[in-house]
């Protein structure tokens, strides 16, 4: 697989929408809960197989699908934690409310900095369980297409 630019724009754009929408759902009370292990553990499975679907991406090597993988999983993340982090510090600090009352204390009292950093780290963590999951998505894949045969 030849990494272009418009498959990494495709892949981009996929994970920070489905990242964000992951951010949205997390503001939920016990919703919040489902969606960041959704987001942490499936999403570069569900980036994957649609653009397997339209014919975006053929995983032709273990190697492209744990670099699809990474990338979804880290992209994905950012876009939860640029809706995620402003909502949650907003609803706190204005109308003291929160899905979660030990995350919205703590993200309303950091710095910049460190919300940074707590968002790349947990980006590279998403990126590192995404590309394992991006690793067994395309072993099921060549499973399926041998048991077909």
């Amino acid at each position: 697989m030849n990494i272009d630019l418009i498959l990494l724009k495709q892949i981009s754009i996929l994970s920070i929408f489905f990242g964000a929408v992951c951010g949205l759902l997390a503001l939920i009370p016990y919703v919040g809960t489902f969606s960041l292990i959704f987001l942490m553990c499936f999403i570069a499975p569900l980036v994957i197989s649609i653009l397997i679907k339209y014919s975006c991406i053929s995983l032709e090597a273990v190697k492209d699908s744990i670099i699809t993988g990474a990338l979804a999983g880290f992209t994905a993340y950012i876009g939860f934690s640029v809706i995620f982090i402003p909502f949650t510090v907003v609803f706190y600090k204005f109308l003291n409310v929160a899905a979660n009352q030990g995350i919205a204390i703590a993200l309303s009292n950091a710095n910049f900095f460190i919300l940074l950093v707590l968002s790349i780290f947990m980006g590279v963590l998403s990126a590192t369980v995404n590309a394992f999951t991006g690793f067994l998505t395309f072993y099921l894949l060549e499973l399926a297409k041998s048991m077909r045969k």
